[in-house]
């Protein structure tokens, strides 16, 4: 018996789509992992590198337009948990400011040099008082707006580090804050 084409069982989207996807994040994350060096040296056929994956799934988003202090605030977090600030008052998103003993100038020359030297850190905007970073995260491209205000009335670098794109960032901009917290700290 012949049935209408309309009337055949097709799989979910997700059905056809999850496959897909699949091969895609295992050799995006294959490759750039290097465990594809020895096939593709092998090979005829050369392998992306990670920057070039990165850029054709373009994971960065969109740069905001509300960054920067304004009357000594940074923007406000957003209510997703990507996001913490030493200026939040909410629990979730708030952190403690850097502090330093040291000078401010010292102190926000250290920070700035610190930023210069870690791979994957593009700084935007520097001036005596604000630093405006992006830090982006390695394989998938993600990129993560950071900032750091040299709060000279209160002896503080207020910080705020947010993911543009998604909803949870797995605790991975307040392990970035503690990390340069730590490495200040270290470093006197």
């Amino acid at each position: 018996m012949l049935t209408h084409p309309s009337d055949e069982v097709r799989p979910s989207w997700k059905a056809r789509f999850l496959p897909t996807l699949l091969v895609v994040f295992t050799s995006l994350l294959l490759t750039a992992t290097g465990c594809l060096a020895p096939v593709a040296s092998a090979s005829a056929l050369p392998l992306p590198s990670a920057p070039v994956l990165s850029a054709l799934f373009s994971l960065a988003g969109t740069r905001p337009a509300n960054l920067g202090v304004v009357d000594g605030k940074f923007a406000p977090c957003p209510t997703t948990p990507n996001c913490v600030s030493s200026q939040s008052q909410d629990k979730e998103h708030a952190i403690d400011p850097l502090r330093y003993t040291s000078t401010s100038e010292d102190a926000f020359s250290k920070l700035k040099a610190m930023l210069e030297a870690q791979p994957r850190v593009n700084i935007l905007t520097t001036t005596d008082d604000y630093i405006r970073t992006e830090f982006t995260i390695p394989i998938v491209g993600f990129v993560d707006d950071v900032e750091f205000y040299l709060d000279r009335a209160a002896n503080l670098i207020q910080v705020r580090s947010a993911s543009r794109l998604g909803e949870s960032d797995l605790g991975v901009n307040r392990k970035r804050i503690e990390t340069l917290r730590t490495k200040m700290r270290d470093e006197g």
